[in-house]
């Protein structure tokens, strides 16, 4: 499978952190919402243009695994990548690493596709055909 990655550096600023200096944990989720926005940007799936044709993924089920802390300043890499789509929601998978190549926390995220009001619908024809294209040869 010729899977398509996506790296984002993220720095841990104070304020993401508790009072012992370690990133707390519902910042993750943070960090992976920004991997998953920028994984969809480098398909050319731009989230304001699909906002305005009543279309958006929101987050159905989200599970995260915290295998070792990050602390203030750290430089983390986030890479994303998709594991799984269908014809109204995407999985995306997640690693969280240090600058010393630590994993520090791993998870997917499932993100069903609806209108602006709410209602379950259809991924994009385009937006569907761009999540698929990693998956082919």
């Amino acid at each position: 499978m010729n899977q398509h990655m996506n790296r984002i550096s993220v720095r841990v600023y104070y304020e993401d952190t508790d009072c012992g200096n370690v990133v707390y944990y519902a910042n993750y989720l943070k960090y992976m919402e920004r991997g998953r926005t920028e994984y969809l940007r480098d398909l050319g799936c731009d989230l304001f243009e699909m906002q305005k044709q009543d279309t958006l993924f929101v987050v159905a089920e989200a599970n995260v695994k915290y295998h070792r802390s990050a602390l203030y300043n750290d430089l983390l890499t986030v890479t994303t990548s998709v594991v799984e789509t269908s014809s109204v929601c995407v999985i995306f998978k997640y690693e969280i690493i240090n600058q010393n190549n630590v994993l520090c926390v791993s998870g997917t995220i499932k993100a069903a596709c609806v209108s602006c009001g709410g209602k379950v619908k259809r991924i994009p024809t385009d937006v569907y055909q761009k999540l698929q294209e990693p998956f082919k040869n």
